[in-house]
């Protein structure tokens, strides 16, 4: 007992240094109970939403205006699905198996962004989510490039470049469209104003109301509040719909000279905690077809495994 008390009193101290140099925390270091169980549940949580955020894009790359466009929207697609890989990975290096975080997901215990619960109407919509929901993605997640514990750092260096990549071919989809015929501008300045609220609610409810922003960000998980990022992003959003010829749907955006700051319109949080609670008008469609996908797979998965073993028993033949 003795033992146990003076290792978890020296695990403290290194992990309380560590934080304090705005250092990292790797895989086998010790940390506390509650650093893991918060990473845990963001890492989870942002894998969970990069793969059921591959379904409203999926479904129109059938539908894409041409051949150029379905190949970019495939690759798209192919790109969530690397960064779902890439966090369950990281999540795996807290102890996790990827199994149990599955099996929460199709359960429905396991959360993962509201704004996939929201259908895709039209094709402008693709510009919509690339240019709205990937641009707050990168504005959230480059801060977490410098998250404290390293797995998860490193593992979104990648992702901010491909979802970098992701924003600017959701713009040039709007830019083309707004300067098409007068039917198209108004599909983008639709798909526009219905993907704007859901996307400013990405970043997480108010401060005053956020429980777990405080104590992530003096662990240096996150590095800027709900509230300071929703600010960032929009007055990105602003200059950029100026450049599409668009508008935001939204009066009551301004620059506050005294705190420096962008505000916006209120947002309906009563939907934002309806949808996260599973009665958005997509959440259980979006279950049904991860369940669908899971059990197709599974034939995958026993192959894999299969293969896996051969090569297990090979290389200890080979060592014998």
């Amino acid at each position: 007992m003795e033992a146990n008390a003076q290792r978890d009193a020296d695990g403290q101290a290194n992990f309380d240094r560590v934080i304090a140099e705005d250092s990292r925390i790797e895989p086998k270091d010790w940390m506390p109970d509650a650093y893991r169980k918060t990473l845990l549940r963001q890492i989870s949580q942002h894998a969970h939403s990069e793969i059921i955020g591959m379904q409203p894009e999926a479904n129109w790359i059938s539908r894409a205006p041409s051949l150029k466009r379905k190949a970019i929207l495939m690759a798209k697609v192919q790109d969530e699905a690397g960064h779902g890989l890439y966090l369950y990975s990281a999540a795996e290096t807290l102890g996790q198996s990827r199994d149990k975080m599955t099996a929460d997901l199709i359960a429905g215990k396991a959360r993962y962004s509201s704004i996939f619960n929201y259908p895709a109407r039209t094709w402008a919509d693709m510009g919509a989510i690339g240019w709205l929901v990937d641009g707050a993605a990168i504005c959230n997640q480059v801060p977490l490039c410098r998250a404290s514990y390293g797995p998860y750092g490193r593992a979104m260096v990648r992702v901010c470049k491909e979802e970098s990549f992701h924003q600017r071919q959701g713009f040039e989809i709007l830019l083309e469209l707004a300067h098409g015929t007068p039917e198209q501008k108004q599909m983008a300045q639709d798909a526009v104003n219905r993907w704007y609220a859901p996307a400013l609610m990405m970043f997480g409810p108010p401060d005053d109301d956020s429980p777990n922003s405080k104590q992530s960000m003096a662990w240096n998980i996150k590095r800027f509040s709900n509230d300071e990022l929703r600010s960032r992003f929009v007055g990105m959003m602003v200059e950029q719909v100026r450049v599409l010829g668009l508008t935001l749907p939204d009066s009551e955006i301004r620059f506050n000279e005294d705190t420096k700051k962008w505000e916006h319109g209120p947002l309906d949080w009563n939907e934002f905690h309806e949808v996260l609670a599973g009665r958005g008008p997509c959440n259980a469609q979006r279950l049904e077809r991860r369940r669908e996908a899971h059990d197709d797979g599974a034939w995958v998965r026993e192959a894999a495994a299969a293969y896996a073993a051969k090569q297990s028993l090979k290389t200890k033949e080979y060592a014998a």
